[in-house]
């Protein structure tokens, strides 16, 4: 059962939750959109609907823990498609095509403007700043994860899995970068 500091109410706790949840998304996208440098703190308050104040609070350590926040949420929303796509067959290579066909999608319906969640950051913060280089090596190891269970699951070794899914993950993001 989870407890709460005395003199806050339930509704306190879930506003304060939402409000992180607000901020975190908000600078998922526009770190995807925008990188690491082009995104300040003030637009993803504005564009979460909250006060710096509230940033800073829940982010004390500033803009970088924010968008080490943000990439692992950028990370999950990728690999939840990326599950998508996988288990929509058994067939890898018809699952490898529905996970291209959803991120064409998306990537179209954004304008462009949505491609892979973290490769904007990884490149522009690149020997700067060790802890987001680490949450964005985190998230691809994590999709090439994702990516080798489901060959592993189709029959094909470990060595066989891990490289296919490096080589599948390059060509999706290869594809993402280059699509506009």
């Amino acid at each position: 059962m989870e407890t709460k500091p005395q003199g806050v109410s339930a509704t306190d706790t879930e506003a304060a939750v939402g409000t992180r949840e607000r901020v975190v998304r908000a600078a998922s996208r526009l770190l995807q959109r925008q990188g690491y440098e082009g995104t300040g703190i003030k637009l993803i308050a504005r564009e979460a609907g909250a006060t710096l104040g509230s940033v800073y609070h829940f982010f004390p350590g500033g803009k970088e823990e924010l968008a080490v926040a943000a990439i692992q949420h950028g990370d999950q929303e990728f690999a939840d498609t990326l599950r998508t796509g996988l288990d929509s067959s058994d067939d890898p290579a018809v699952a490898v095509e529905n996970c291209a066909r959803l991120l064409a999608t998306a990537l179209r319906e954004s304008d462009w403007t949505d491609g892979c969640p973290v490769t904007a950051t990884a490149l522009e913060t690149l020997g700067r700043t060790p802890r987001i280089q680490e949450a964005c090596y985190a998230a691809l190891r994590n999709w090439q994860e994702v990516l080798s269970a489901k060959f592993r699951d189709c029959g094909f070794g470990e060595k066989e899995s891990e490289d296919l899914a490096c080589t599948v993950l390059a060509s999706l993001e290869g594809a993402e970068v280059t699509a506009g």
